[in-house]
């Protein structure tokens, strides 16, 4: 049987069977983004679909009420990072011993977060957040170690208040002991020195007439009488003794210790002695007149 000739339509029939049965891959790709193009503005205008993670890391921008309160932390921390370097410099001016282990509060990490807080157009949400985050803890940390070393400088300072005071009051003591000391001797000094013109002869007999007046009420008369009474027993010398007797002093005691009565000193005070002898004299001769009568007629009294 001869073969089919092969016509036009033929060929254009064989044609169409062994050709590829779909579109080429670009017309594909091109048809692929076209349908997910449309379905994403479809989604997105009815509110349906969210953008990929891949996608929202790269649009994830902060939003403004996070970037003021990003702003509000940074100038609290700020403050903080202010008055931290302001202990510093006060601490690092002074001599006093602090107890603490570090001397000056560190800045730096803080210092740098803060920048970096401050400048929010760099940041993604997350990463302002946990900037925002780390910040707080640090200017906490921050605030702590401020405290902490304004505590020891305050401790410092009423300590070495504490000793000035200390040093001052013992100064003043020292300086109080040392004037009552001054005064005391001066006064001792005083005493010694009218203790030995009392107990020279014109002070023993100043001390006697003095004595006799405003005690007993003896006049000059009276007085003349003890004069001579006394001149003749021991010239007015406190330091008389007669060896062969035992008498002593202005009066001519017998024993001496007798004087005592009058006080612990009769041995080395004329005003003892005389307080003692006109006494002795009231009572055992009424004045003197009468004692120096008898020490003439008898030449004792």
């Amino acid at each position: 049987m001869p073969d089919t000739p092969i016509t036009r339509a033929s060929r254009r029939a064989a044609a169409t069977a062994s050709a590829p049965s779909s579109s080429s891959p670009r017309r594909h790709r091109l048809a692929a983004t076209g349908a997910v193009a449309a379905l994403a503005a479809i989604a997105v205008t009815a509110g349906l679909v969210q953008a990929p993670s891949a996608l929202a890391a790269l649009t994830d921008q902060p939003s403004d009420a996070a970037v003021r309160k990003a702003s509000s932390i940074a100038q609290d921390a700020g403050i903080a990072l202010t008055h931290a370097a302001a202990l510093n410099n006060v601490v690092a001016a002074t001599e006093l011993p602090l107890d603490v282990p570090e001397k000056a509060v560190a800045l730096s990490d803080l210092a740098g977060d803060v920048k970096a807080l401050q400048d929010p157009e760099e940041l993604t949400g997350e990463r302002l957040k946990a900037l925002a985050s780390d910040v707080v803890e640090k200017a906490h940390e921050v605030r702590a170690e401020t405290a902490a070393l304004r505590a020891a400088l305050i401790n410092a300072r009423e300590a070495e208040a504490a000793r000035i005071a200390a040093e001052e009051a013992k100064r003043a003591a020292e300086e109080a002991a040392a004037e009552a000391a001054r005064i005391e001797a001066e006064k001792a000094a005083a005493a010694a020195a009218a203790q030995a013109a009392a107990n020279t002869v014109e002070g023993a007999k100043a001390t006697a007439r003095e004595m006799a007046a405003s005690r007993y009420g003896w006049g000059d008369g009276q007085f003349s009488c003890l004069d001579s009474l006394w001149d003749k027993e021991s010239d007015w010398n406190y330091r008389a003794y007669n060896p062969s007797s035992g008498a002593t002093g202005i009066p001519q005691a017998l024993p001496g210790d007798k004087m005592a009565t009058a006080g612990g000193d009769w041995r080395t005070n004329a005003s003892t002695q005389i307080a003692w002898g006109l006494g002795y004299i009231a009572a055992a001769y009424g004045t003197p007149c009468n004692a120096w009568g008898h020490s003439q007629a008898t030449d004792w009294y």
